[in-house]
């Protein structure tokens, strides 16, 4: 079954890995960086801060957790993997994450504080995340959104997932992470 590859044709141009600095859509200058390389020594503080505030509607599946210790317990799972920040100076503002599923595969997972939506933050954390991915060696990549979620199946679309199944108002999409040549 074809799953999408990464990075599509089109996207070559943006599939770099961080250390990334652009300016978003409203004119703030965004640094996305690998998780371990942020411009605070505290970066898991910062996480765990940009989470404690994020709005009830804004979370999925049950993601980001709602209080501090689960928030903190949720991190120490999903760092297992391969993780880019955004940052708006010290603040952090956005999570990317690739977190092995244990068979092979790695999980997608992306939040951006309600703050910095629509601000072509999370375009740029999921190819950030993605081309670390494959420079890394991560062959195949999975994620679950809410149907509903227009813009992020849209922009998931665009990076090359495909869907692959419908649970109700999940759909799970897949994609192929192409080696650099």
């Amino acid at each position: 079954m074809y799953g999408g590859h990464y990075p599509p044709l089109a996207f070559d141009a943006r599939a770099r890995p961080p250390p990334l600095r652009f300016e978003d859509r409203t004119g703030r200058t965004i640094d996305i960086r690998e998780y371990g390389d942020g411009p605070v020594d505290d970066e898991y503080g910062a996480l765990v801060g940009c989470y404690l505030t994020f709005a009830p509607r804004h979370r999925s599946f049950g993601l980001p957790p709602t209080d501090e210790d689960r928030i903190r317990a949720w991190q120490d799972t999903i760092l297992r993997g391969h993780c880019v920040v955004a940052w708006h100076g010290d603040r952090a503002v956005g999570q990317a994450v690739l977190v092995p599923d244990g068979e092979g595969d790695h999980e997608f997972a992306i939040f951006v504080h309600q703050d910095y939506h629509a601000a072509g933050i999370g375009t740029q954390l999921t190819h950030a995340v993605l081309a670390l991915g494959r420079d890394r060696g991560v062959d195949r990549v999975w994620l679950l959104v809410e149907g509903s979620n227009r813009d992020a199946v849209q922009l998931y679309r665009e990076v090359g997932f495909t869907l692959r199944d419908r649970q109700g108002p999940e759909l799970e999409m897949w994609l192929d992470i192409v080696a650099a040549a």
